[in-house]
């Protein structure tokens, strides 16, 4: 710009040389629906049952192989600003409900898409702003008239239930065994609920993925599984107290440095053989309080070891400090500092710990029957890590969708039979507006049909015939019709017994319409140059290096 001698004029005169302005509808806007397509495109053909699976290599060069929404933009380094947004909307989503990441994106991409079209017809983003307000205010509205009559109040502990309302969220992610799942998700989740369903905890189900057989291997433990073997020789415990020490099993260092003098040979020796009978006293205190079994937060000494073998304890470590704080939880046990006596009190119970081999793996089970159990393990078995990873998010969503209706059991049709209902209601609704806003309406309740659209594409079927025959069934009355993706025709919701939480949808839908809304009021884009410096990835890179040595 300061070339040839020219002054820079203008908003080049403002900024520092090196930024970049974007501005007006055909560089800001319609770059920014540009972007934001680009990453819905990406989501939308796993959407549903039929998903295709992506395959994202991470910066790191891990492989996600899955067709989950919210993994897929987690993974990906979106870069562009306005993308970003539609990422952060699918987070949000993920955090609130955890499922429905990939509606949220898809359709608000559908939604820009549509806002695209009208600016091109010559509307200004403001315009469409209002009616994509009106609408998703509409669109709530009649979400509320689609609830199944009788379903405001269920009993969370009723596996039926549970299964029925649970089933699309994970036949989503693995189409064709969310029978087999959603038992097992259903059984873990009642087991774990408390009194109250509003507090339950998505963490007090774990998961477990050994490698080797299928899911039909797959089992439920009432307690947890560590993926290690214990430390001694002892192997199976039943009915036992437990003492949890989180500094570690060994011989205390004192706190403070000391320096001891030792002039003979007989001195030296004393000294070994006091810290072998203090070491001795500090287990036989925790053997005599009652304890079987002793869980180290840390190392377990070698002579420490001795002593408990010698006084029939079972040592397990356990090295994460959450995984410690779990066993706590599942046994009732208090986390000592320091190896010392436990008081009855500080000590937990479980009914059983062994040792068992799971496909080539050695795996120490806690198992808690009796009450006062808080968390249980889903033992997923699959062929390779990615199967295995692919299931355990399936699982993470069963959860979250159990943890959603705690809260609000309230459901709506699956199948795309809500959203059409959804379309052809918002559709009569912008015919009785007037002014511009109507048009943007009528594109916000066309953006619906891309869920059976891509339902129907997804699955192979034939997408006109499908969404003409749906507003057809729909437009009779027939408002709980949707797509029946095995036979590939139209089919009432209630025999095929899909069913989607109306928390979820409602969700899903407000986050899209608003980070839509978010893009659209955006007209000028102003980049500052890039700090100086070494590039990020780079020095993560020398990092990673220089740990490895």
């Amino acid at each position: 710009m300061v070339g040839l001698g020219m002054q820079p004029y203008g908003i080049q005169s403002m900024l520092k040389e090196g930024h970049k302005h974007l501005s007006g509808l055909d560089e800001a806007v319609l770059k920014n629906i540009d972007a934001c397509k680009q990453l819905s495109q990406i989501t939308r053909t796993s959407l549903g049952p039929n998903g295709m699976n992506k395959m994202v290599i991470n910066h790191l060069d891990k492989l996600f192989i899955t067709n989950d929404a919210a993994t897929i933009v987690n993974e990906l380094e979106v870069q562009h600003p306005a993308a970003k947004i539609l990422v952060l909307a699918g987070k949000a989503q993920q955090e609130e409900i955890g499922d429905g990441a990939n509606l949220c994106v898809s359709f608000a991409g559908e939604l820009l898409q549509n806002a695209e079209e009208l600016i091109r017809m010559g509307l200004h983003p403001s315009e469409i702003i209002i009616g994509y307000s009106k609408a998703i205010n509409k669109a709530v509205e009649i979400l509320d008239e689609l609830v199944e009559k009788g379903t405001e109040n269920m009993d969370v502990r009723n596996k039926e239930e549970v299964i029925s309302r649970m089933k699309a969220a994970v036949a989503s992610k693995q189409f064709g065994q969310e029978d087999n799942l959603c038992r097992l998700i259903a059984e873990a989740c009642i087991q774990v609920c408390p009194k109250n369903p509003d507090n339950f905890n998505v963490d007090n189900v774990r998961v477990a993925k050994l490698l080797g057989g299928g899911l039909h291997d797959s089992t439920i433990v009432r307690g947890m599984v560590l993926k290690s073997d214990t430390v001694g020789t002892i192997k199976r415990v039943e009915k036992a107290k437990v003492a949890v020490f989180a500094g570690g099993v060994d011989t205390s260092a004192t706190e403070t440095k000391g320096t001891v003098l030792i002039h003979s040979a007989e001195q030296l020796e004393n000294y070994a053989k006091t810290e072998e009978a203090k070491v001795e006293e500090l287990i036989k205190a925790v053997a005599e309080s009652g304890a079987k079994v002793i869980v180290s937060g840390a190392a377990v000494g070698e002579m420490a070891l001795h002593f408990c073998e010698r006084y029939r304890l079972m040592v397990i470590k356990i090295s994460s400090k959450f995984e410690l704080r779990r066993f706590c939880r599942t046994t009732g046990a208090v986390a000592m500092l320091k190896l010392s006596q436990p008081s009855p009190d500080d000590l937990g119970y479980v009914d059983s710990i062994s040792v068992e081999e799971i496909g080539g793996v050695r795996v120490t089970v806690v198992r808690n029957e009796e009450g006062g159990n808080s968390v249980s393990t889903v033992v997923l078995r699959g062929s390779t890590d990615s199967i295995l990873d692919d299931l355990e998010r399936a699982v993470d969503d069963g959860v979250n969708t159990y943890k959603a209706m705690c809260r609000d059991s309230r459901i709506i049709p699956g199948a795309a039979a809500t959203e059409i209902e959804l379309a052809r209601r918002l559709k009569e609704f912008s015919f009785k507006e007037t002014g511009l806003d109507q048009y943007a309406i009528s594109k916000f309740a066309e953006s619906f049909e891309m869920v059976p659209k891509t339902l129907a594409e997804n699955a192979g079927l034939n997408a006109m015939e499908i969404i003409s025959s749906l507003y057809a069934e729909h437009a009779a009355g027939n408002t709980k019709v949707g797509i029946d993706l095995n036979e590939g025709a139209c089919k009432d919701v209630s025999a095929m017994n899909i069913w989607d939480l109306h928390i979820t949808k409602f969700f899903a839908l407000k986050y899209a319409a608003d980070a839509a809304c978010t893009v659209l009021r955006v007209d000028q884009i102003i980049m500052s140059k890039p700090a100086g410096g070494p590039r990020r990835d780079a020095a993560a890179a020398a990092g990673a290096g220089m740990d490895e040595d």
